[in-house]
């Protein structure tokens, strides 16, 4: 399986069996990429952030800042596909 795109809620939605992430199209100061069950996610994440229940976020203030996590965001998705049995 691959991880697919999609637009879902009127945003770009990533998904792989489930939900992984949207983007925030309320966000106006930076991106925004909320991850729908990013406390399941195994893994500590530096810039991964929030203390709800269920989501998470990651903000991306500009495109360096996106580039300089990139790696991250990575290991952020090879974990969701880990736990999903990928």
């Amino acid at each position: 399986g691959r991880v697919t795109e999609c637009i879902k809620w009127k945003s770009p939605t990533f998904v792989y069996q489930g939900n992984i992430a949207s983007i925030n199209p309320r966000a106006k100061r930076f991106v925004q990429l909320m991850f729908h069950q990013g406390a399941q996610i195994p893994g500590e994440f530096k810039h991964l952030e929030g203390g709800a229940q269920t989501a998470r976020y990651m903000n991306f203030e500009s495109l360096d800042q996106l580039n300089e996590r990139r790696e991250e965001l990575q290991e952020i998705i090879r974990a969701w596909c880990t736990m999903k049995g990928a």
